[in-house]
């Protein structure tokens, strides 16, 4: 791996670069972006279920006990339950912003890493193409050890920035999805809660 490292030139110290922050990006997202860290199911049914008991105190201080991005949204709904349905959704929709945001945080790295990556590559190989040509300039084609160099340099970033790129690009395709779904998954919640907050207002005003 070294040689490689070597022979494809300073273009791939930030390749390596690249690599190493991609994959603690990728790494921690993952730990980050767990189904039972974002919405626990545990919390929904028992936050929920406080609500229908008109326990919102109860329900307000279990959300708050719970470090998920689920209990800062059920959180919001029960503290302005007193208030319209549109001023409720409108301030769900604030917190579920702020918890989108969060989310996603770290994945336009990984967005960059795998646009640059393989530019970097192509930097790399178009420097080993200059070096060819300077040796063919100074040696002509007599001599194919000394072109070599620079052929493969030209080969080996060109390898080296897709074999980073490629996966950064799938691993960032990914964790996009996964926060969809989560935010889903909030958003589905946030809807129950309103619905068991805001119902009673709606019915009484028809």
């Amino acid at each position: 791996m070294l040689d490689y490292l070597v022979a494809g030139g300073p273009v791939m110290i930030p390749i390596a670069l690249c690599s190493v922050v991609a994959l603690a990006v990728f790494l921690e997202r993952m730990w980050v972006l767990r189904r039972t860290r974002i919405v626990p199911r545990a919390l929904y049914i028992q936050a929920t279920e406080l609500a229908r008991q008109e326990r919102y105190e109860d329900a307000i201080t279990l959300c708050r006990s719970a470090d998920a991005a689920l209990a800062r949204v059920l959180e919001m709904a029960l503290l302005e339950r007193s208030n319209s349905r549109a001023h409720i959704k409108e301030r769900l929709e604030e917190v579920g912003r702020r918890e989108a945001a969060d989310l996603e945080r770290g994945l336009p790295v990984l967005g960059t890493i795998a646009s640059i990556a393989p530019l970097l590559g192509l930097l790399g190989t178009v420097g080993g193409m200059i070096m060819t040509f300077e040796v063919i300039q100074k040696q002509g084609l007599g001599n194919v050890g000394s072109l070599a160099g620079g052929i493969s340099q030209a080969l080996i970033t060109t390898f080296a920035g897709l074999t980073v790129g490629i996966p950064t690009l799938v691993a960032n395709r990914y964790l996009l999805s996964r926060v969809d779904n989560l935010l889903l998954d909030l958003e589905g919640a946030a809807l129950d809660v309103l619905e068991l907050v805001a119902g009673d207002e709606d019915e009484a005003s028809e």
